[in-house]
C-alpha cells in the first residue's frame, strides 16, 4: 500500500533546472509558431467569398462533427482496415495529447497554486497504464499506415501530389510513438524505484529488453538526457510544423466537417444575383469553404478510387482538382503560412503517379495571370471538368466532407462564361433555349408519347389532379424511354390514380445543364416551371427522372426568383419563394407507386415473375436523395429474385450519363456503362443467371442500352425499367391488358441518344 500511495516519477529526471528552462522556452516558442500558423490559415479562409449558413447553429454542428470524427464512421466506410488504423492513430494521439496536458496542469498550474500534486498513487498508476495502452494503439496504427503505404503500396495513396511531406508526416508520428516508449523504458531502467511500475507494461517490457541487451541502470541514467531531448525536440518541432504542412489536416478536417452542408451536391450554390458576377477568374472568387476544402484534403485517394471518370480513363481525378487548386494558391499567396511557393504541378487530370515531369500551370511560381480553368495553360484543364459525371461518388467517399462538386461546378460556370464549352454541349444549350428540350424537337411533340396508350392523359393545366406528373425529356422524346412513360401511365391507370401532365408547357428540368455550368439557362427553366406549377391545382409533383426529381425538390425552392423576375432576359414574372417550406411534396415515381402497391391498389400477389435480376442505383435517386428502398420493394413485389451487385446503394457506380456525359464523347478505356453491365453478369452472386438489369432512371436506361451494344452484352442481359417490370407483372396476372402491337413491336426503342 505504501508503494501504491507513493508511486510517482520525476518528469525532468536528469534534465536539470537549465534544461527545464530551455525546454519551457522552446515549448513557448513552438506554441507561438503553432498559434500564428493556425491564425494565418484561418485568416486566409476569411479572405474567401462568403458562404452563408455554413456556421448556423454552431454548437450543434460542433457536436455532430465531434461524433463523426470520434467514431471514425467515414473511415470505416468501404475500408475496415483504414477504419481500424485511423481509430488507433486518432485515439492514441488524442490520449497522449491529453496526458501531456494533464502533466502540464499538475506541474505548472495545480502544483504552484496548491503546493501539492495529484500525479501520485492510484491516479499516477492509472495514468501510466492508460498512456501505455493508448500509446501502443497509436504505434500499431501508424505501423499499419506504414505497411499500407510502403509494403502494400496501395495505389490510391500515391499520385502526383505525393511528396516527401507525406513521408515526413507518417515517419514523424511513428518516431514520436516509439521515442516516447523508449524514453519511458530508459527512465524505468535507470530509476530502481520505478521497478514496481508494472502498469507501464510497454515501457517495462522495453526496459527488460534493454537490460537483457546489456544496458545497466547507470548506463540508462547516462543516456536518458539524450533520449529525452531527442523525443522532446521532435515533439516540439512537430507542434510548430502542424499549421505549415500536411499535419494541419488534423485541424482543417475537423473544421471542414463542422462547416459541411449535408445537401451539398444535390443542392448547388445559388444563382448569383449579379449578372456580371465572376465564377473562377481568380482565387478570390472561391468561397472560404472551398479554400478550406483544399487544406482539409488528406490525399487519401478515396475519391480517386471511386470516381467513374477516373476509372474509365478520362482526364479527371477529383483529388487532383482540389490539390491542384491548393498548389496554385500556395504558389501565388504571399503569406508565409498558406503560401509555400514553388512550381505549380497542375492540370486537374489523372496523370500516372510514376510520371516525374508534372506540367507547370502556364508559368512560374507567383504568376497570378494563369487562368484557373482553361482549355490550355490553366490550373485546371477544361477537359477534366467536362469529364465529371456529377455522380457525387467522390463526396460520398470523402472522410472529411470535401465538396468536390461545388468546386467543379464553379469551374464549369467559368468555362460557360468564357464560351469554352464542348460543341456538343453548346448544341444542347441551343436546343433548350430555342425548343425547351435537349432533343431540339418541337415543344408541341412533347405529349406525343401518349398517342399509343389507348386512353387520354389528363392535361394538368386544365383539370385538378392528385399528381402533377413531370415526365421529363427522355420519356417524352426518346423512343426507348417513351416505352417507360407509357408503362408508368398504365400503372397509374391500373391504380386509378388522378394524374396529369403539362404537355407543351413542360420544358427540360435544367438539372444537368446547371451542373455543366449554364446557370442562367437553368434559372430560365426553373422560373418557367414554378410559374406553371402555380397555375395548376395538384397535391404532389411526381417525376419520372431522378435528375428532374432532384432539382425540382432540392434546388427550385432555393432560388430567389424575385431577383430576376423583372429582368427582360428572363421569361417569367414569378417573384415569390417557391415551396420554401416544403408544403408541396415532390417525389420520384417509385416512391409514389411503392405506396400504391403497399395499399393493394395494383393487385400484385408477389409471385407473378420468376426472373433473376439485379438493380442499378441511379446517382440522383440514391446518393443525391438517399432513396434506395422504394425501387427494390417494387422489384420484389413482382416476384423477381433480386441480387445485388458488389457496388450498390451509396457505393453504386455511375452509368456515365450525368454531368453532360449523355451528350459528350470521351476517350475511355472502358465505358462506365460497359463496366457496370460486366459487374452485373460476372460479379453478382447469381452471376450469368442474371437475366434483367433493372433501372429507375431514363438517362441510365439510355446509357446502358448503349453499353449493351458497344460492350457486346446484347445476348447476355436485358435492360428494363422498374415500371416495365411492374407492368409485365400486372399483364401476367391479368390486371391490365396486353400492350398494343405498336408498343410491343418497338423493342429496339430506336437509337439511344447517348454519345457513342
Amino acid at each position: 500500500m505504501i508503494v501504491l500511495q507513493g508511486a510517482t516519477r520525476e518528469t525532468f529526471w536528469t534534465v536539470g533546472p537549465t534544461g527545464k528552462a530551455v525546454f519551457y522556452y522552446l515549448a513557448a516558442l513552438a506554441s507561438l509558431v503553432f498559434l500564428y500558423g493556425v491564425y494565418a490559415r484561418f485568416r486566409r479562409y476569411a479572405a474567401g467569398r462568403d458562404d452563408p449558413g455554413r456556421l448556423a447553429d454552431l454548437p450543434s454542428r460542433v457536436l455532430a462533427a465531434t461524433r463523426i470524427v470520434a467514431t471514425n464512421e467515414k473511415q470505416f466506410d468501404r475500408d475496415a482496415y483504414a477504419g481500424v488504423m485511423h481509430t488507433f492513430v486518432l485515439w492514441g494521439f488524442l490520449t497522449l495529447l491529453m496526458a501531456t496536458t494533464i502533466l502540464f496542469v499538475d506541474m505548472d498550474v495545480y502544483g504552484p497554486l496548491t503546493g501539492d500534486s495529484f500525479f501520485v498513487g492510484a491516479f499516477y498508476l492509472a495514468y501510466q497504464f492508460t498512456v501505455d495502452a493508448f500509446g501502443l494503439l497509436f504505434v500499431v496504427g501508424v505501423g499499419m499506415a506504414l505497411v499500407r503505404r510502403y509494403r502494400e503500396r496501395d495505389g490510391r495513396l500515391w499520385g502526383k501530389h505525393t511528396s516527401l511531406e507525406d513521408d515526413a508526416f507518417v515517419w514523424t508520428l511513428f518516431l514520436l510513438g516509439v521515442g516516447g516508449f523508449l524514453a519511458e523504458a530508459v527512465g524505468i531502467l535507470g530509476q530502481p524505484a520505478r521497478a514496481t511500475e508494472t502498469v507501464s507494461f510497454v515501457g517495462l517490457t522495453m526496459a527488460n529488453a534493454l537490460s537483457a541487451a546489456g544496458l545497466t541502470a547507470a548506463g540508462a541514467e547516462a543516456v536518458y538526457p539524450a533520449v529525452w531531448w531527442s523525443h522532446a525536440l521532435l515533439a516540439l518541432g512537430f507542434v510548430a510544423w502542424v499549421p505549415y504542412a500536411k499535419p494541419f489536416h488534423m485541424i482543417s478536417s475537423f473544421a471542414n466537417v463542422v462547416a459541411r452542408d449535408e445537401d451539398a451536391g444535390a443542392r448547388l450554390p445559388n444563382v448569383p444575383a449579379d449578372l456580371d458576377h465572376t465564377n473562377a477568374e481568380s482565387l478570390e472568387d472561391f468561397t472560404w469553404k472551398e479554400l478550406l476544402d483544399q487544406d482539409a484534403c488528406t490525399k487519401c485517394g478515396r475519391c480517386s478510387s471511386v470516381c467513374p471518370a477516373n476509372a474509365a480513363g478520362r482526364n479527371l481525378d477529383p483529388r487532383d482538382v482540389i490539390l491542384d487548386l491548393k498548389a496554385y494558391r500556395e504558389s501565388v499567396d504571399d503569406d508565409p503560412v498558406s503560401g509555400a511557393g514553388g512550381a505549380v504541378a497542375t492540370d486537374g487530370g489523372a496523370a500516372a503517379a510514376a510520371d516525374a515531369d508534372w506540367p507547370v500551370a502556364g508559368g512560374v511560381a507567383g504568376d497570378e495571370s494563369v487562368p484557373i480553368v482553361a482549355e490550355e495553360g490553366g490550373v485546371i484543364a477544361a477537359e477534366s471538368m467536362e469529364s465529371c459525371m456529377s455522380c457525387m461518388a467522390c463526396m460520398d467517399a470523402c472522410p472529411v466532407e470535401i465538396e468536390h462538386l461545388t468546386t467543379i461546378t464553379r469551374l464549369n460556370r467559368q468555362l460557360v462564361d468564357e464560351g469554352a464549352v464542348d460543341s456538343n454541349l453548346q448544341d444542347v444549350f441551343q436546343d433548350v433555349m430555342q425548343k425547351g428540350n435537349t432533343f431540339g424537337e418541337a415543344p408541341g411533340a412533347r405529349g406525343d408519347w401518349t398517342d399509343e396508350l389507348g386512353f387520354d392523359v389528363t392535361d394538368a393545366r386544365e383539370t385538378e389532379v392528385e399528381y402533377l406528373w413531370y415526365v421529363g425529356d427522355y420519356p417524352s422524346y426518346d423512343d426507348r424511354n417513351r416505352k417507360v412513360a407509357r408503362a408508368l401511365a398504365r400503372l397509374f391507370e391500373a391504380a386509378d390514380v388522378e394524374y396529369g401532365i403539362l404537355y407543351d408547357d413542360e420544358k427540360y428540368d435544367g438539372n444537368d445543364v446547371r451542373r455543366i455550368g449554364e446557370e442562367f439557362l437553368y434559372l430560365e427553366l426553373a422560373g418557367h416551371h414554378v410559374e406553371t406549377f402555380e397555375e395548376c391545382e395538384f397535391d404532389e409533383i411526381v417525376c419520372t427522372d431522378p435528375h428532374s426529381y432532384n432539382t425540382i425538390k432540392n434546388e427550385y425552392p432555393e432560388l430567389d426568383y424575385a431577383e430576376f423576375a423583372d429582368d427582360p432576359m428572363m421569361p417569367f414574372e414569378y417573384d415569390e419563394a417557391w415551396n420554401a417550406d416544403g408544403e408541396i411534396a415532390v417525389s420520384h415515381w417509385t416512391q409514389v407507386v411503392e405506396d400504391l402497391v403497399a395499399d393493394g391498389r395494383l393487385g400484385l400477389s408477389g409471385d407473378e415473375l420468376d426472373y433473376t435480376v439485379t438493380y442499378h442505383d441511379p446517382c440522383h435517386l440514391g446518393r443525391y436523395n438517399d432513396e434506395y428502398e422504394a425501387p427494390r420493394e417494387l422489384i420484389r413485389a413482382t416476384g423477381a429474385a433480386l441480387y445485388e451487385m458488389p457496388r450498390s446503394r451509396a457505393d453504386s457506380f455511375c452509368c456515365g450519363g450525368g454531368g453532360g456525359g449523355l451528350w459528350t464523347e470521351h476517350d475511355e478505356d472502358v465505358k462506365p456503362s460497359e463496366e457496370r453491365l460486366r459487374e452485373a453478369v460476372e460479379d453478382t452472386e447469381a452471376g450469368a443467371a442474371v437475366e434483367k438489369f433493372v433501372v429507375a432512371c431514363p438517362m441510365c436506361t439510355t446509357m446502358f442500352e448503349d453499353g449493351r451494344k458497344t460492350g457486346d452484352f446484347e445476348d447476355e442481359i436485358e435492360v428494363v425499367d422498374v415500371a416495365e417490370l411492374l407492368l409485365e407483372a400486372l399483364e401476367t396476372n391479368g390486371a391490365v391488358a396486353e400492350p398494343t402491337a405498336t408498343d410491343a413491336d418497338t423493342d429496339d426503342g430506336g437509337e439511344p441518344t447517348a454519345a457513342d
